[in-house]
C-alpha cells in the first residue's frame, strides 16, 4: 500500500500538472538540502515547469538560463567551482521560487549493488563505536527508495543527510568507509548516492536496451517478459527505477559490491557485468568514469560445486580489462559461515586505495594486491609472474597455501610454491611436465598470499580450460 501511494504521487509529479500546483517549477529528489554537488564540473539540474516556461538555475556565481519544452521538462547546466566546505544556495526560479540550502561542492560516488552495499554501518564490526565517532558533517547521503519499474521513472524517493551519530547508522556501511577515508585523504566535502537493495541480479540494475544488444541476455528478458510488480529480480526493473532517475546527476564515480545474486552463471556475468558498467557511462553522459568494484567473498553457496565460485571472482578480475575499473579482494576478511561479512571498514578502504591512486592521482600508494601477470614452464617448475607487487611478495604463515598444479592430463594435484624475489615458483613431485597453475580455486579458500602492504591476491588460474558455468541462464 506504501508503494502504491509513492508511486501515485510520482505518476503525478511525472505528469507534471497536479492540481492547482501545475504553475510551480519543480526539482526531483536527487536535488535537495543538504546535497552534495560534483566539483569542477558542468554540472546538470533538471525538472518541470508548465512548457515554455522560463526556468534560471543560480548557484554561487554561476547562472544558467532555459525554458521547460512542450512536455513541461526542462533542462540545463551550472559550472561548479572548486570543492569548498562552505555551504550554499542552489536557486531555482520560475514562476515561483526553490531554494536549497546548506549545498556542498565537492566529490560524488555511486554506491550500487546488493545486500553487501545495502548493508548499514549500525550491523556491521564496531557499530557502536564508529557511530559513536560518525560526527562528519562534510559527508552527505541520499538512500534512494526501493523501486523495480516497469518502465524508466523520472523520480525517486530519498532525501539527502548529513552525517552524524543519529544517521550514520543507516548510511550504507561500505560507501561510508570508502567516503571517509577519500574526505580524510582529500579534505573535500563527499556526496554518497546509496542505490542498492540486497539479493538482487547484476541484470536487474542494466538497461533493456543494453540487455537486448547481446544473444547471450536473451533468457534474461525471456524470463522478464511478464512485469511482476514489486519483484526487483526482473531484467532492468532497478535501471528504471532506481539508476535512471537520477541520470544524468553529475558525479565523479560509482563503486559496486554485487555478485553473489550472480553466481552460478560466471560466463554469463563476464559479459553482463561489463554490458552494465558500459550502460551507465553511456547514459549519464560523463565520459569513462571510475568504476570500482569488490570481488565477493568466499561463502559455501549451498550444493553449488566448488569450482563455480572461482570462474566468477575470474569474470570479475577479467573485467579489469574495461578501461577505467579497479577490483578491492577481500577474501582474508570475509567469513565463511556469513555471506554478509561485518567487516566494512576494510573493504570500504580497499575501494578508496583505487580511488585515490588512480582517479584522484595520489602518490606513492599501492592500491592493490598482488594479479597474475604470466607464466613460464622451467622444467618440472612453473615460474608466476605478478602486477602490483608493491614492495614484495609475503605468505602470511608458514608457507604459501592453495595452490595446484596440472600436466596435459589436467589433473590438478595440491602443489609447493615457494616466493623467489617478485615471483613465485609452484611444483610437485606428481607433476614431471606442468603445464598449468590455479590459485585459489575452491569456494572456500581463504588463500595467503599478500604484499607486504597488507592487500590480497586475487584468486586465478593460468589455464583457459572449460568452464563448468558455460551456459548462461
Amino acid at each position: 500500500m506504501k508503494f502504491q501511494r509513492w508511486a501515485l504521487a510520482a505518476a503525478c509529479v511525472s505528469a507534471v500538472w497536479c492540481g492547482s500546483a501545475a504553475a510551480d517549477v519543480k526539482l526531483p529528489k536527487i536535488f535537495g538540502d543538504h546535497m552534495v554537488l560534483q566539483q569542477k564540473t558542468d554540472a546538470a539540474v533538471w525538472g518541470w515547469a508548465d512548457p515554455d516556461e522560463e526556468v534560471t538555475v543560480t548557484f554561487g556565481d554561476a547562472k544558467s538560463t532555459t525554458k521547460a519544452g512542450a512536455d513541461g521538462k526542462w533542462h540545463t547546466t551550472i559550472k561548479t567551482p572548486e570543492a569548498s566546505k562552505e555551504p550554499r544556495e542552489l536557486v531555482v526560479k520560475g514562476k515561483n521560487e526553490i531554494k536549497l540550502t546548506d549545498v556542498l561542492v565537492g566529490e560524488v560516488w555511486i554506491c550500487s549493488g546488493q545486500s553487501n552495499m545495502e548493508w548499514p554501518v549500525s550491523a556491521s564490526a564496531n557499530a557502536q563505536e564508529e557511530i559513536q565517532k560518525g560526527d562528519h558533517p562534510l559527508i552527505r547521503q541520499i538512500k534512494v527508495a526501493h523501486n523495480p519499474a516497469e518502465k524508466p521513472v523520472e523520480d525517486i524517493n530519498g532525501e539527502w543527510l548529513i552525517c552524524s551519530p543519529k544517521t550514520v547508522g543507516g548510511f550504507t556501511a561500505v560507501g561510508y568507509f570508502f567516503g571517509r577515508e577519500l574526505q580524510k585523504e582529500l579534505d573535500v566535502p563527499v556526496g554518497l548516492i546509496n542505490t542498492s537493495w540486497g539479493g538482487t541480479l547484476c541484470e536487474a540494475w542494466t538497461s533493456k536496451e543494453a540487455l537486448e544488444t547481446d544473444e547471450d541476455f536473451k533468457p534474461i528478458l525471456d524470463r522478464s517478459k511478464e512485469f511482476k510488480p514489486g519483484n526487483p529480480n526482473q531484467a532492468a526493473v532497478l535501471y528504471n527505477g532506481m539508476v535512471s532517475p537520477i541520470i544524468p546527476f553529475a558525479i565523479r564515480g560509482a563503486i559496486w559490491y554485487q555478485g553473489e545474486s550472480n553466481a552460478g552463471r560466471a560466463a554469463q556475468y563476464g559479459k553482463l557485468f561489463p554490458t552494465m558498467i558500459a550502460d551507465w557511462r553511456k547514459r549519464f553522459g560523463q565520459g569513462d568514469f571510475p568504476f570500482l568494484f569488490v570481488q565477493i567473498a568466499p561463502w559455501p553457496y549451498g550444493n553449488m560445486d566448488e569450482r563455480v565460485l572461482p570462474e566468477l571472482w575470474e569474470a570479475q578480475l577479467k573485467t579489469l580489462n574495461v578501461p577505467n575499473t579497479g577490483m578491492a579482494v577481500i577474501h582474508d576478511i570475509g567469513d565463511l559461515n556469513d555471506i554478509h561479512p561485518r567487516n566494512k571498514q576494510d573493504v570500504g578502504k580497499r575501494l578508496a586505495l583505487w580511488a585515490l591512486a588512480k582517479t584522484y592521482s595520489k602518490s606513492g600508494l599501492v592500491h592493490s594486491g598482488p594479479l597474475y601477470k604470466s607464466m613460464q614452464v622451467d622444467g618440472d617448475k612453473i615460474v608466476l609472474s605478478f602486477d602490483h607487487v608493491g614492495g614484495g611478495l609475503v605468505a602470511k604463515g608458514d608457507k604459501l597455501t592453495h595452490f595446484e598444479i596440472a600436466g596435459e592430463d589436467k589433473k590438478l594435484v595440491p602443489a609447493e610454491a615457494k616466493i623467489e624475489g617478485d615471483k613465485i615458483i609452484v611444483s610437485s613431485p606428481e607433476v614431471k611436465q606442468p603445464v598449468a597453475v590455479r590459485f585459489a580455486w575452491k569456494k572456500l579458500a581463504e588463500p595467503n598470499l599478500f604484499n607486504k602492504e597488507g592487500l590480497p591476491a586475487s584468486p586465478f588460474r593460468t589455464d583457459d580450460w572449460p568452464q563448468l558455468t558455460k551456459d548462461a541462464k
